[in-house]
């Protein structure tokens, strides 16, 4: 156990020197901050229509309707948008730093001349990621929750913290299973290099392809504002028309069920209310709908865990140097 202390030390040193976590902290908060900003104008906008039209109509003696509401976790949905792509292919890259630094500085033989663990490496490297993940969500969301705050100007109730809560545990256990799956890749193959190119076909297939193809798969996406709100069919009737395309709703599901990151975006859109049938409930009742989704998040991240600590082993990593 002293020995994977030793180890998480000298690779959370390492990465602290380290300018592509700064860029990454710095690029993610002025997207977030930028995100933030945009919905608070467009709420602003909608606003400004609702009090000219009402007061329209009340000159023409008519009762206008209620307000436009603003729900201010809903304008993090870009926000989350880029940390589950560009946030991804950042922990990608760390993962695979990891490893490809000790094969291209020679470092591995002399490190594994030391009487080390059978996974005393593997585990090092793994708490390292998992300390250094926890840092960079706890910062952004520390910037998420102040730009909603100042930029948007709107006020957080103690259940929304609560959500932001569940919603950075969420990105945190997403950015550690890609940073191991990288780790994995790039210690089974003998060119880190190779890894690496292995590890961005897979996060390209997860992140954008499979998401993409469930998406337009959805009939409600074939136009603009959705299809069945075009065709004025509530909540209600548009289940009720789905059950006689029970089959290909399932299929459909299932494409999307294969993504983690669809996974991790259908659990994190629901806490932070984007959904609409999920918007103001409390967080109980949406774990209990959402549940399965954050789950499979954590049994993909446990499964990239256990492949790290198998394949990162003195034995592979020496038999795979070039």
């Amino acid at each position: 156990m002293a020995e994977v202390g030793v180890l998480c030390r000298k690779e959370l040193k390492d990465l602290s020197r380290s300018r592509a976590i700064a860029m990454l902290l710095v690029f993610l908060s002025a997207v977030i901050l930028l995100s933030v900003l945009v919905a608070a104008a467009d709420y602003r906008g909608k606003v400004a229509e609702y009090t000219a039209y009402a007061d329209a109509l009340r000159a023409a003696g008519g009762s206008p309707t209620p307000p436009p509401s603003l729900f201010p976790l809903q304008m993090l949905r870009a926000g989350i948008e880029y940390l589950e792509i560009v946030g991804s292919l950042f922990a990608l890259i760390l993962g695979y730093g990891l490893v490809a630094k000790e094969k291209g500085s020679n470092t591995l033989q002399l490190l594994f001349t030391r009487p080390l663990g059978r996974h005393a490496f593997a585990g090092g490297k793994i708490l390292a990621t998992v300390i250094v993940w926890l840092v960079v969500v706890v910062a952004l969301f520390a910037v998420i929750t102040l730009a909603v705050l100042l930029a948007g100007r709107a006020q957080l109730g103690g259940l929304d913290i609560l959500r932001l809560a569940i919603v950075a545990t969420h990105t945190w256990v997403y950015f550690i299973l890609w940073s191991l799956l990288a780790l994995t890749l790039a210690s089974l193959t003998r060119q880190p290099a190779s890894g690496l190119v292995l590890a961005l076909v897979l996060w390209l297939i997860i992140v954008l392809v499979i998401p993409q193809v469930g998406d337009t798969m959805d009939p409600d996406n074939q136009i603009p504002g959705g299809l069945f709100a075009s065709l004025h069919i509530d909540r209600t009737n548009e289940k009720q028309l789905l059950t006689h395309f029970a089959g290909y709703e399932t299929g459909r599901d299932f494409v999307e069920q294969t993504s983690a990151t669809k996974q991790y975006e259908r659990a994190v859109f629901a806490y932070l209310g984007v959904k609409t049938q999920y918007n103001q409930l409390p967080p109980g009742a949406v774990w209990d709908a959402t549940a399965h989704n954050s789950l499979w998040l954590l049994a993909t991240s446990v499964f990239t865990v256990a492949a790290a600590f198998l394949a990162t082993t003195r034995e592979t990593l020496l038999r795979k140097l070039p």
